[in-house]
């Protein structure tokens, strides 16, 4: 990670935002009085608390004020079952799961801010969303996904908060559950209801604002919004390997330092957001030169993240 700057000095981040798979733009300083507004708790959070009996999607408060949910042990199938599903999605197979925790939103820009106010990550490349010259440093939006965060942001974020990025097993079977679902909520397609998609709103909305698209565990904007990065490189042949228990992901990069996003985006379409979809997305080189393109690795408008925990 590029080093992380005090709270006092200029932070330096990129006002271009960049579309997913696009290029990098040269940063634009701006003062911590502007890009850091008054960090606030989000609403759907305010009730939450921790929870002992730990059955199937309940709930506890982590440190970052993320409400976490409870994904219990099981086995379900993991790949691409519909009709719309690419050669990377397949074969299809059963992945054993232990339990674990998984956030119910994705992470959002006031909760990005509180670590890097406590210099715990650096800031987004941009500030801006794809409609909004003012988004991460407008509190109007702190309760929306931060996004224009590379892949060791987020991982960077994870860890800050006792947490790591969800490999893609345990993202899509808190995704999909033991069904054979389509979509988080079923089979049904998406809606205006049911998810930010296809240009709909044209831009990030705010984390849990499509309760009725709720996974089989309760678990929101699993589909659409913004896609979601996860632990795992990217490898098209991965499922084939046989590795049926609590799979880790490859272990090693297999091209370019790919890393597999997740659940697609406000911009994609009804095939782009099932919840076997994987797309591959230049993660970050540590490798490379410090804050080269390949050293930070893609970044985008579309793209955020949630951190997943065990017991």
């Amino acid at each position: 990670m590029k080093k992380l700057f005090p709270i006092l000095a200029m932070l330096v981040l990129i006002s271009t935002a960049c579309q997913l798979g696009g290029g990098q733009a040269q940063p634009t300083p701006i003062a911590v009085s502007t890009a850091i507004p008054t960090s606030t708790a989000i609403t759907l959070n305010a009730t939450a608390a921790p929870s002992g009996n730990q059955a199937p999607g309940s709930t506890r408060t982590s440190s970052d004020g993320m409400t976490e949910i409870f994904i219990p042990a099981g086995a379900f199938q993991m790949g691409g079952i519909d009709p719309n599903a690419t050669d990377v999605e397949k074969p299809v197979h059963q992945v054993t799961m232990p339990s674990f925790w998984i956030d119910k939103f994705d992470i959002t820009n006031a909760m990005y801010l509180a670590c890097l106010t406590k210099n715990g990550c650096t800031p987004p490349q941009a500030i801006t969303s794809k409609t909004r010259t003012s988004y991460f440093n407008d509190p109007n939006y702190n309760d929306y996904p931060v996004i224009e965060v590379t892949w060791s942001q987020a991982d960077a974020y994870c860890k800050w908060a006792g947490r790591h990025l969800p490999t893609e097993a345990e993202w899509e079977y808190a995704g999909r559950g033991n069904t054979v679902n389509t979509y988080p909520w079923g089979n049904q397609a998406p809606d205006n209801t049911l998810a930010n998609f296809n240009y709909q709103v044209g831009d990030t909305s705010k984390v849990g604002s499509y309760p009725a698209g709720a996974s089989p565990f309760g678990v929101l904007d699993m589909a659409g919004n913004v896609a979601q990065w996860v632990n795992d490189y990217f490898d098209p042949t991965y499922y084939s390997k046989g590795l049926n228990v609590n799979p880790p992901g490859p272990g090693a990069r297999t091209n370019f330092f790919n890393r597999v996003v997740r659940g697609g985006s406000w911009q994609d379409g009804a095939t782009g957001i099932r919840v076997s979809l994987r797309a591959s997305v230049l993660g970050s080189n540590p490798d490379a030169k410090v804050g080269s393109d390949a050293y930070l690795g893609e970044f985008s408008p579309k793209i955020g993240f949630r951190c997943a925990a065990d017991n």
